[in-house]
């Protein structure tokens, strides 16, 4: 099947996450983090001051990530990739990975991302460029 023409405005199919205390358990001991806020709520509230145990923000990038490589078709490269976390994100919180593209040129595809919280609030943005396949 033919690629669809891409052009700037396209936006990206978004992938929504429901975050558990399990997946964090897992991810924090995959990447070796011992950070308390991510597993012991009563250190996270009373130490932290946060209201719930944290989403990851690699974790989060990672989610971008995802969203980027499901969207990429066989041959595409991933040429560069950033986020910045701008605000916590909490279990119990229903996050919204979503992006768009913001150019293309010579067979390269510039992309805006972002992971929303329920209140349409953006906590993690980032960005992406890929070259599609068949791209010089």
């Amino acid at each position: 099947m033919a690629r669809q023409t891409i052009r700037a405005g396209q936006r990206l199919p978004e992938r929504e996450y429901r975050p558990g205390t399990v997946q964090l358990f897992l991810y924090n001991a995959a990447i070796w983090n011992a950070h308390r806020i991510h597993y012991d709520l009563p250190y996270a509230q009373q130490n932290e001051g946060h209201p719930a145990l944290l989403v990851d923000g690699p974790l989060q990038g990672d989610w971008l990530t995802q969203l980027v490589y499901d969207w990429m078709e066989e041959g595409d490269e991933l040429l560069s990739f950033q986020y910045s976390n701008r605000r916590a994100g909490y279990l119990g919180d229903v996050l919204t990975a979503a992006g768009e593209v913001v150019a293309v040129e010579a067979g390269r595809v510039t992309l805006a991302l972002r992971l929303s919280n329920q209140a349409g609030q953006v906590i993690t943005q980032g960005g992406a460029s890929l070259r599609l396949a068949g791209a010089a």
